[in-house]
């Protein structure tokens, strides 16, 4: 009985020992934390430093973004014990290229809104940082997140008359015809109707404008693949065609989004048809309700996709700490509760395909009327970085604006 004490004491002295060991470990190696004595731990521990993942993204996907970040964050992700983060950047789909091209931007995860502009970053980052900062076929770091493909909206009468209810294989042409016939809407019996009236984004600032003009070059020339620099820089009948088509238009808008408000908004007194995203239809679908008729849509006879790829940067500002939390929340993004948001609330098609576009409160359910349609035309090819800087660059030079 004597010894009692002194074994208590050198218990006790060895538990201390261990938990100074473990705090101390704990302080250096956040992952050891949830090893130390709880109440203790939260009273002398300071709390680990954020892994913060900035995201440079582009707008459409803005309000969608502002609701899931937080319930990524509320899942408490960790890498090594660090909580992470999201901090959010919006720009436009060409400046965002730009900006990591020149150094203006160093974030660790970018998302453009199509592929268009992955493939040119591929092919252009190699001339600044002697590799690809980009690798599509890296699934892990870089993958579509949501996807929407570029449609017509039209007031319907005045499509009806232009081209029925389906455009057809020579929509584009028939559209072209349309926009430089002097007599306008006369030529189809509305006189009263004045020109006709077409119009999408900035190619240079907006990627629906983007798609819109390699989706016109596709359709000219008549084919789906195998778009290359001569077909834009040799071949004068597509030129004229072409330059026709893009003269015609008044004004060339900076946002999709806000581009189909002021269609909305406007009427055909502004635009009679533009070339603008689904879900940016789909928002303004019940905003057009009994105001100039019938807003609908008319899918192109070859469609692009705005798939909203996702992709961790692979330049030596990210560390691999930094390239494992986006991953983490790359992750989140083509979740259930992620995808599913983004189709009942914001009008994307998901990438999960568990998330049917048919499930109670769907929009493409609920404006079926408006013509949106669960199937599309097959999808054209995108052609490598360099065919598309060359139309870039075709249209910079040569489009007023």
């Amino acid at each position: 009985m004597p010894n009692t004490p002194r074994l208590n004491w050198f218990v006790f002295a060895g538990f201390a020992l261990v938990s100074v060991v473990v705090f101390g470990v704990a302080i250096a190696l956040p992952a050891v934390r949830p090893l130390a004595y709880a109440p203790l731990r939260e009273l002398i521990l300071p709390p680990p430093e954020p892994i913060v993942v900035s995201l440079l993204y582009t707008t459409e996907k803005t309000d969608w973004l502002n609701e899931v970040v937080p319930e990524f964050e509320a899942t408490h992700p960790q890498v090594n014990g660090h909580p992470v983060q999201i901090k959010l950047a919006s720009t436009g789909s060409r400046e965002l290229i730009l900006a990591v091209l020149n150094g203006q931007a160093k974030p660790d995860l970018i998302s453009p809104a199509s592929s268009l502009q992955i493939s040119i970053l591929q092919d252009q980052s190699p001339n600044v940082f002697g590799h690809s900062v980009v690798n599509p076929a890296d699934t892990a770091n870089c993958r579509p997140v949501l996807r929407t493909p570029l449609v017509m909206v039209a007031w319907k009468e005045r499509a009806d008359v232009l081209w029925g209810d389906n455009p057809g294989s020579n929509m584009w042409l028939k559209l072209h015809d349309a926009l430089i016939d002097p007599n306008g809407w006369a030529t189809y019996g509305h006189p009263e109707w004045g020109y006709v009236k077409f119009g999408h984004t900035d190619p240079l600032k907006s990627n629906s404008g983007f798609q819109a003009i390699l989706l016109m070059t596709y359709g000219y020339l008549g084919k789906t693949s195998g778009l290359t620099s001569d077909d834009i820089l040799s071949n004068a009948g597509y030129q004229k065609w072409f330059l026709q088509l893009e003269d015609s238009i008044s004004q060339f808008g900076d946002s999709t989004g806000t581009y189909t408000k002021d269609m909305v908004a406007f009427g055909p007194s502004k635009y009679d048809m533009i070339a603008v995203y689904e879900s940016a239809a789909i928002g303004q679908a019940a905003n057009a309700v009994n105001r100039y008729g019938q807003l609908r849509v008319y899918y192109p006879p070859a469609t692009l996709w705005s798939d909203h790829p996702f992709c961790v940067v692979n330049a030596d500002w990210v560390t691999p700490e930094h390239a494992q939390a986006a991953q983490l929340f790359l992750n989140y993004l083509t979740s259930q509760p992620a995808q599913s948001i983004a189709l009942l609330k914001y009008g994307f098609r998901p990438t999960l395909a568990s998330v049917s576009l048919d499930q109670p409160g769907s929009p493409f359910q609920q404006y079926a009327g408006n013509g949106f349609l669960n199937s599309v035309a097959p999808e054209v090819e995108t052609p490598p970085g360099s065919v598309l800087n060359t139309l870039l660059d075709f249209w910079s030079r040569n489009v007023k604006r």
